[in-house]
């Protein structure tokens, strides 16, 4: 299986390498579109090669799913959170009650000795 894993994360690497050596010429990446930096005064961009804002597109894309998914799963990682205090409250009571049941085990069995012997 460990042979399968570092497979699969070299041949994943090496796409990267050759998206990389085939993708490296710059490319402007621009905050908002050349009519408004006019209007504005203000041009933020900055000169990137194409494979950077690939990988910087594909990590952003991850995190926003990671995000999503994380915010859409919170009802089931509440009511698991609430069925494992419920569980620990009701294995602390099973606990007590053993703990009861035993005691008046012991005082039957003293009083059955008293009243065997009187």
């Amino acid at each position: 299986m460990k042979t399968i894993r570092y497979a699969f994360w070299a041949i994943a690497g090496l796409c990267l390498i050759i998206i990389g050596l085939a993708n490296r010429d710059a490319v402007t990446v621009r905050a908002m579109p050349q009519a408004l930096a006019d209007v504005l005064g203000l041009s933020p961009d900055i000169q990137l090669p194409l494979f950077i804002v690939i990988f910087i597109g594909v990590g952003v894309g991850l995190l926003i799913g990671f995000l999503w998914e994380w915010v859409r799963e919170h009802r089931t990682r509440s009511d698991s959170r609430a069925k494992s205090r419920e569980l620990d409250a009701l294995r602390r009571e099973v606990k007590k009650l053993r703990g009861e049941a035993v005691g008046a085990k012991d005082s039957d069995d003293v009083l059955a000795l008293l009243e065997n012997a009187g």
